[in-house]
């Protein structure tokens, strides 16, 4: 599957020069691009799934046992596998080395908007290891992970997600594609790197299946510069991720990073402490907890702040109109911290003047 063309003011790479493995930036990591807001970018973005070592760590033989011929296979995957180390106590994921917009600074607020996700290949993996998926302890059977294999189809000229019902069979299911990048975040002011698997206020892997082309993360801005970065390239993901991932592969994504400075942010947004994604149709507030209810209690505290900023609503009106209109939703179970996102839908407030 040909890459999409590079139409963007900046392009980053996927080589083992542009990403970190397993780890997220820190502000140690200088900026690789600086952008004035506004700009678009695109990056390349490389899925873990075949280069991890319980998979063999050469993706070339684990695609191979599944029909990908060599020159299918990444260049850039293959190069990573070869020449980046990852600890064994750091997450899986590659991430894109930041890329820092002009002016931001802490209190501020990021957005960051997909413009396009295009497949760099047409095939990826899901995969279950380590305890660590919703039913830890009962799958998968066996010590060893379970890495399933899914390919790309084309059906009356829409590509769909295929995968076996019983292993080697040839009967199959297939499912719509929605690709989208699993980790979209700011830079944290710590010298230490975080750990790429759990989210935060910073973002990261947040694993929003709602962001796909035109939706848009905002993000507060951790430290000057705001230090941009994706990775976790996704196919498709069912709210949850049960498994511990989705179809997890490579995507092409083409990005617009615009700045709000603080006082129109708090208008529009409120007091802003984790991400706020924004679709055409909802604005989608986040709560993130190790613990699933205080995630939701998050969620809901965020959803009222939004709503009381943007459009004035009195705190228990606010309550009663989510409890009425609104769905909470499990982003995911699987990162060791759970999230939760709510889906505002801005229609219903067309009448209703906004606050700033």
């Amino acid at each position: 599957m040909p890459d999409a063309l590079v139409e963007a003011a900046v392009h980053l790479g996927s080589t083992p020069d542009d990403v970190l493995w397993g780890q997220l930036p820190s502000r140690t990591d200088v900026a690789v691009r600086t952008v004035t807001p506004g700009t678009v970018v695109t990056i390349d973005t490389l899925s873990h799934e075949g280069l991890l070592a319980d998979q063999g760590s050469d993706p070339v033989a684990f695609f191979g046992r599944h029909g990908v011929a060599p020159d299918g296979v990444l260049p850039d995957a293959v190069d990573v596998a070869r020449q980046l180390t990852r600890d064994a106590a750091d997450g899986p994921h590659l991430v894109s080395r930041p890329i820092g917009v002009q002016g931001a600074e802490p209190g501020d607020v990021v957005s960051v908007t997909v413009l396009a996700a295009v497949p760099r290949v047409p095939y990826g993996v899901i995969s279950n290891r380590h305890g660590r998926g919703a039913l830890p302890g009962e799958l998968p059977r066996g010590d060893d992970p379970v890495s399933v294999f899914a390919d790309v189809v084309t059906r009356d000229g829409v590509d769909l997600g295929r995968l076996p019902v019983v292993e080697g069979g040839l009967r199959v299911v297939t499912f719509p594609l929605r690709p989208f990048p699993g980790i979209v975040g700011v830079t944290v002011d710590s010298d230490v790197r975080p750990h790429s698997v759990p989210p935060g206020p910073h973002g990261g892997n947040v694993d929003i299946a709602l962001l796909t082309a035109g939706s848009t993360l905002h993000l507060p801005v951790q430290m000057p510069g705001a230090g941009v970065y994706v990775g976790d390239p996704h196919f498709a993901q069912g709210d949850g991720e049960v498994a511990l991932t989705a179809m997890e592969a490579s995507l092409r994504l083409t990005l617009r990073l615009d700045l709000v400075p603080r006082a129109l942010a708090l208008a529009r947004f409120g007091e802003l402490v984790g991400p706020l994604a924004e679709t055409t149709e909802f604005l989608v507030p986040t709560g993130m907890d190790a613990d699933l209810d205080d995630a939701v209690r998050r969620c809901v505290r965020a959803a009222i702040t939004l709503l009381r900023a943007r459009w004035g609503v009195e705190e228990h009106l606010a309550y009663a109109y989510l409890s009425a209109a609104t769905d909470f939703r499990i982003s995911q179970v699987v990162d060791l911290v759970c999230g939760v996102h709510a889906t505002v839908r801005k229609s219903d407030f067309q009448a209703v003047p906004t606050c700033d």
